[in-house]
């Protein structure tokens, strides 16, 4: 990792990321991002398996206060991937002061975002948690998860763009320390605290927090003592409206990802709590396990996203069709072996969560295998829409990142229910992912050309020049 070192200056990052062959840039960021988000995964799905050994009523809780994460989630990636894209481009156009504004501006704001969602979730928690979708009996335990999960918001917002701003500046390998290290103590922690100090599910939420604290810590010390990393300093805190259009700019297609992510989970527990609490413990099984083999393929696009803006910021569009290709052919290779391995065990893996209630069992083992069927699609529309979150393509970004729990999963989860019982439920994720596949592939084709037309005519404006050096 020597090209990632701190003492590397801002041009010698600016060669690494606009010269250094794809097939070897793409892997060395994206190696990092994936082990953070494996561990994040990881993490997550642990919560899971050990409250599920409690009871079929503590592990929907988990998936209850699941979107409750999502929420903090939204806040945090949204405006930490909309200014880290802003801040890939500027810093790939050589302009450092409007990337720097860019970092601090968004820091603040999310610590203020997180702050207020804290004191109005804790103010109301009662009422929440039934919003979210819990059922009388899981209300309680939800109830107890998510009032500690909402003490941590503030700084669980600036953990979310404090990693995004080191990702987005080529140092993806400082983002997994921080990463990494909150996530193997939250496993190490998660059985001491439920079994062993008997706090049940109040221990995955304190094991939970504990750890989210430790991360942001070690990002933010990273941060601060790095060279030649944007530290988010108060002087440059910019509450102007150019900067946060154009931080919610790039930003919009986070936000709508991640905001009807949290909205169709709510959603999903509703419909999923018509069915009883095994439907909604099956549906949060399942959702962390998708979650956990979608986060390999986030991670290693993560890794394309700062190459692309930087190149797109230089101009040099070769490069970013380049990237586009090499990610999308990786994609693809990884999701088909693993929709055929986990279609296979779809059964045992469910069995492991939960293997008292033989209802999760059956709800969630058809689930995941029509997830999984599915899921190599999930190659062109993730990556696609990276694409066009990276460019600065707002619209057409935000359209395909709304899609797959926006503008289908959302009436899916909404009609399919009622009109296929218990079936609908496991049917309405595959059939959002399939629609999504199809519109992504529209919008994409169309990016795909107009990035071939700019790189052409470059190549065009460029051939005076190289025949004159030539003479």
């Amino acid at each position: 990792m020597k090209a990632m070192s701190k003492a590397m200056s801002y041009e010698e990052k600016y060669r690494m990321m606009t010269q250094t062959p794809i097939n070897r840039l793409i892997p060395r960021l994206a190696v990092p991002t994936i082990i953070s988000m494996l561990i994040t995964s990881i993490y997550n799905m642990a919560d899971t398996f050990f409250v599920s050994q409690l009871s079929t009523s503590a592990s929907g809780a988990v998936g209850v206060n699941f979107s409750l994460m999502a929420m903090i989630q939204a806040i945090g990636f949204t405006l930490g991937m909309g200014s880290g894209n802003f801040m890939s481009r500027m810093l790939g156009a050589k302009e450092q002061e409007k990337a720097q504004r860019a970092c601090s501006t968004a820091v603040y704001t999310a610590f203020t975002f997180g702050l207020l969602l804290a004191v109005l979730g804790i103010a109301n928690i009662d009422s929440l948690v039934l919003a979210l979708g819990a059922t009388e009996t899981i209300a309680p335990y939800a109830k107890d998860y998510g009032q500690y999960i909402l003490i941590a918001a503030p700084y669980m917002t600036v953990s979310f763009v404090l990693n995004n701003h080191l990702r987005s500046q080529g140092n993806a390998a400082l983002s997994m320390i921080g990463i990494t290290t909150g996530g193997i103590l939250n496993v190490i922690l998660d059985p001491i605290l439920i079994f062993g100090f008997h706090m049940g599910i109040s221990g995955a939420a304190i094991a939970t927090i504990f750890s989210q604290f430790v991360s942001f810590v070690i990002l933010l010390v990273l941060v601060i003592r790095s060279e030649n990393v944007l530290k988010p300093l108060p002087r440059y805190f910019t509450f102007k409206g150019w900067i946060y259009k154009e931080i919610l700019s790039a930003g919009m297609p986070t936000l709508g990802r991640q905001g009807l992510a949290s909205v169709a989970s709510v959603l999903l527990n509703v419909a999923a709590s018509g069915f009883g609490d095994a439907a909604v413990a099956a549906m949060s099984i399942v959702t962390r396990i998708m979650m956990f083999i979608n986060s390999a393929l986030i991670g290693f696009g993560q890794g394309f996203q700062p190459v692309c803006g930087f190149n797109f910021g230089a101009k040099r569009y070769d490069r970013v069709l380049e990237a586009y290709f090499f990610c999308r052919r990786v994609a693809l290779a990884f999701l088909l072996v693993m929709a055929v391995v986990m279609f296979a065990i779809s059964t045992p893996i469910m069995r492991m969560f939960r293997k008292e209630d033989a209802e999760v069992i059956r709800i969630g083992s058809l689930a995941l295998k029509m997830q999984c069927c599915l899921l190599p699609f999930q190659a062109y529309s993730i990556i696609g829409n990276m694409l066009a979150q990276s460019i600065g393509y707002s619209f057409r970004a935000t359209l395909t990142a709304i899609s797959k729990q926006g503008l289908f999963f959302i009436p899916a989860i909404l009609i399919l229910p009622g009109a296929f019982g218990i079936l609908g439920l496991q049917l309405a994720q595959p059939v959002a992912d399939g629609l999504t596949f199809a519109l992504t592939q529209v919008i994409v084709v169309m990016i795909v050309k107009e990035l071939q037309g700019l790189s052409a005519a470059q190549a065009s404006s460029n051939q005076p020049k190289s025949n004159k050096t030539d003479l």
